[in-house]
């Protein structure tokens, strides 16, 4: 694959200058950027998956639910349907998306909605449900639209600034589209980071005098939720485990479980797979099936034996506190 990848490295500077002459086309005004008075929160990355983008976005539905009223406005990747669509009880996973479906299904309190394009979703919103503020999930790409507050990701073992161009490395954008960022958030650290370890990471992303860097962890919730009870973790030990992913990057997931001598066998599908029946089928003849929360909303009711593990994110010292200060100022 590295040397493949290596092969398309002429394909990656086409794809570079592609995306040069399109944020430059932004940046000087010949293609418009949309401003809108409800406050909107932007949470994205510079590279494709595997930064937490769901997680962050669920940490900000805690946040601020209690004290506005909060929406969600996703592309819905992988979804089987067209045009503005939003959360209610007929809503399905075809409909939204996995990843949209979850966060619906987590937070029934909330409007969760789709559109590929984002004006024409948060116009929608607006009419509809009149939201205080509108969370814009994996948006820090799309320029049509310029949200009151920028949250960008990249994962600690997966710096941007290590980084290149599709088809040769995982950037999806340019490096320098970093400065449109309010706050910086390396995900998924080790939980015991050191302040040298962190001071290091900051001077590669050489952040501007305005931008805050913090960082995170993924935390596995022990308690597993299943189609009829939970289980805890510990419980799995003397069982026969089948893990089943459809992420982008499962290796996070891998460790913790091994960390907790869990033995199991590993079934890694593409990001946002949908199953097939003979998949499932097979996975019908596994005595113990455990997956991700945003794999389970697509396997509910179709495996038996089925279990999923919850993550959130759980920011290093006081980064919650200075995250939710920011974003408050926005107000």
């Amino acid at each position: 694959m590295r040397v493949l990848r290596l092969f398309l490295f002429p394909i990656s500077l086409g794809y570079a200058l592609v995306v040069y002459l399109r944020n430059f086309l932004f940046d000087f005004g010949f293609f418009s950027s949309n401003t809108f008075k409800t406050p909107t929160i932007s949470v994205g990355n510079l590279s494709v998956g595997g930064t937490g983008k769901t997680p962050m976005i669920e940490f900000l539905v805690r946040l601020l639910c209690s004290e506005k009223k909060v929406a969600v406005l996703s592309r819905g990747y992988g979804r089987k349907s067209k045009g503005f669509q939003s959360s209610d009880e007929f809503s399905t996973v075809e409909i939204l998306g996995d990843e949209p479906y979850q966060i619906g299904a987590k937070f029934p309190e909330i409007t969760v909605a789709v559109d590929n394009d984002r004006s024409n979703g948060i116009t929608i919103l607006k009419k509809t449900v009149q939201p205080t503020i509108i969370l814009l999930d994996d948006a820090f790409q799309y320029r049509k639209v310029k949200p009151t507050f920028s949250i960008l990701l990249t994962a600690y073992d997966s710096l941007y600034v290590e980084d290149w161009y599709l088809p040769t490395g995982n950037l999806r954008d340019s490096k320098k589209e970093a400065k449109r960022a309010d706050v910086i958030v390396v995900t998924k650290c080790p939980e015991t980071i050191s302040e040298i370890a962190q001071q290091r990471i900051i001077q590669k992303l050489k952040p501007l005098k305005h931008q805050k860097v913090l960082f995170s962890f993924l935390k596995y919730d022990t308690q597993l939720k299943g189609n009829h009870q939970s289980i805890n973790l510990s419980d799995l030990k003397p069982k026969q485990i089948t893990l089943i992913t459809g992420i982008a990057k499962p290796s996070p997931l891998l460790q913790f479980l091994e960390k907790n001598d869990i033995n199991f066998t590993h079934l890694k599908h593409r990001d946002h797979h949908f199953f097939s029946e003979e998949e499932i089928a097979f996975f019908n003849t596994k005595e113990f099936v455990l997956t991700t929360e945003k794999d389970y909303v697509r396997l509910k009711g179709k495996v038996q034996h089925l279990y999923y593990i919850v993550i959130e994110h759980v920011f290093v010292g006081d980064g919650e506190q200075i995250l939710a200060d920011a974003i408050r100022k926005i107000f």
